[in-house]
């Protein structure tokens, strides 16, 4: 099967995860919020954060495992695979058990350091814990399958388990939440999508790779990249999870679910991105471990301009139309003001600068250049927590949002220097033009909205102005693309035609 055919699969498989994920995931907050209140929505947002962190036990393990897959997997040399395989069980199993034992240490201390009306203290220390089996159980069954899946760029298996089970998860929550269950009873009755998953992956990868054996030894030297990919990894957790966790510490747990209303907006919005590359990172990996440098450099210059102007386009949309659907999400939740247009510009603009450095942040991972970027990355965290901090402290979630956006602009602008001249060994000077005429599109399509006078009262309407939003924003995109990267543009479209056929 090429690779094209490869991406095409896997492409479509998470495109029905994150659109079955996006619309759950604005399923599941309305109804807390509109059954239970803002407070027990933040108070859930909040609770994953702090859980995610322990996550953290296993990063570099999964980038390390499926960078260590790659040369392997192409040379089908199964004794290196099973032992790469029984490294990583051991490293997953060794971390469950802290694991488990850090989410019952939290469970009574964070009822104790955080103030919840809602609920009292026996009930969040449960809630605390049943949010924690999930990630107990990734740890212990499902992770090392899962590195293994990816390396093999197979992560449509993934992708269609998930889908199953979110769509389970959220029929069970609906259902409950209906009848006004207590909400720690629904979360663990929840916990029924997270076996199911488990059981379908496990089935497959029993199915499709007889020739696992965990009888061998483990060789443990493959991972030697190991505590790189961890360090990068904690830093990006500290990325994505730090608002929040300052959000709680800075505000109260109203101001986290306002919040975690406007980032999911912009975690939708990553989802339908994440279509687009996935898959992708294992593709460029295989490129570069059989060491096609020029088919690399090639199929890079494609991805960086269709991907800018994906996120151009997208984005735009998003900056003209966030506001109107956050007051149709939010209507008849009263006990807290959603209506923020500042903070809605800047978590728009930040999810931009987030995704910028996707492109170069992508080749990083493909090609395990952990250690190299570690200074980098380390100093965008910097940023961020200081800021985050310093800025939290004075102006509450703008000044949090605020260090977030300082610290991806830094990182972007870092990274559109470091991976063209290191490891493509190509000048920088495209990505810069490159983004240059980003920032011109995305100009061009919002000046011109912001005249508009439009009445949007329900998510129908806004349907139909954000779509009209989308085709007049996607014209003016492949209008510039058009007179400034013509040639690289022709080979986009060449390739989008194979891949109809």
């Amino acid at each position: 099967m090429s690779r094209t055919s490869i991406f095409l699969k896997n492409s479509a498989s998470t495109a029905l995860m994150n659109a079955v994920t996006m619309v759950a995931g604005f399923i599941v907050p309305r109804i807390i919020m509109t059954t239970y209140g803002s407070e027990i929505n933040g108070l859930i947002s909040s609770i994953s954060q702090f859980i995610a962190y322990f996550n953290l036990l296993e990063a570099g393990i999964a980038g390390a495992v499926t960078w260590a897959l790659y040369k392997p997997l192409a040379e089908r040399n199964i004794p290196l695979i099973n032992g790469i395989l029984v490294a990583t069980k051991n490293f997953y199993n060794r971390a469950g058990y802290i694991f488990v034992a850090l989410t019952l240490g939290l469970a009574p201390l964070y009822p104790a350091l955080v103030a919840v009306e809602s609920l009292n203290t026996v009930e969040v220390a449960l809630l605390v814990a049943i949010l924690g089996v999930s990630g107990a159980l990734e740890f212990f069954t499902l992770a090392k399958y899962r590195a293994l899946l990816t390396a093999d760029q197979k992560t449509y298996v993934i992708s269609l388990a998930s889908t199953i089970a979110i769509i389970l998860n959220t029929l069970i929550i609906a259902s409950l939440a209906y009848f006004a269950i207590n909400i720690v009873i629904i979360r663990g009755v929840a916990l029924l999508a997270v076996f199911l998953r488990t059981a379908l992956l496990y089935g497959y990868v029993r199915q499709h790779y007889r020739y696992l054996d965990y009888s061998v030894a483990p060789a443990a030297e493959q991972l030697h990249k190991h505590w790189d990919a961890m360090y990068l990894q904690i830093l990006g957790v500290v990325q994505n999870g730090g608002p929040i966790v300052l959000a709680t510490l800075f505000t109260n747990l109203k101001l986290v679910s306002v919040y975690a209303v406007y980032n999911l907006i912009l975690s939708g919005l990553n989802s339908l991105l994440g279509i687009f590359i996935s898959g992708l990172a294992a593709s460029f990996g295989d490129l570069i471990a059989r060491g096609e440098r020029e088919t690399l450099k090639k199929a890079y210059n494609e991805f960086e301009l269709s991907y800018y102007l994906l996120i151009t386009v997208a984005y735009a949309v998003a900056f003209i139309t966030i506001m109107p659907f956050v007051q149709i999400y939010t209507q008849n939740v009263h006990d807290i003001d959603y209506n923020m247009p500042l903070l809605g510009f800047l978590m728009v603009l930040n999810g931009l600068l987030y995704n910028i450095k996707t492109p170069q942040g992508m080749l990083v991972i493909s090609a395990g250049w952990y250690r190299e970027t570690r200074n980098q990355s380390t100093l965008q965290a910097g940023i961020l927590l200081l800021g985050g901090m310093l800025l939290g402290a004075k102006f509450g979630l703008y000044g949090i949002v605020w260090g977030s956006i300082l610290s991806n602009l830094y990182r972007d602008i870092d990274l559109a220097i470091f991976i063209p001249r290191r490891l493509l060994q190509i000048s920088p000077r495209t990505t810069f033009l490159r983004l240059g005429l980003l920032l011109v599109i995305l100009l061009t399509i919002y000046v011109p909205c912001q005249y508009l006078e439009v009445e949007i009262g329900n998510l129908f309407s806004w349907c139909l102005y954000a779509g009209a939003v989308l085709c007049y924003a996607t014209a003016i995109a492949l209008g510039y693309a058009y007179f400034w990267q013509r040639e690289t543009l022709s080979l986009i479209i060449t390739r989008l035609l194979r891949l109809r056929k």
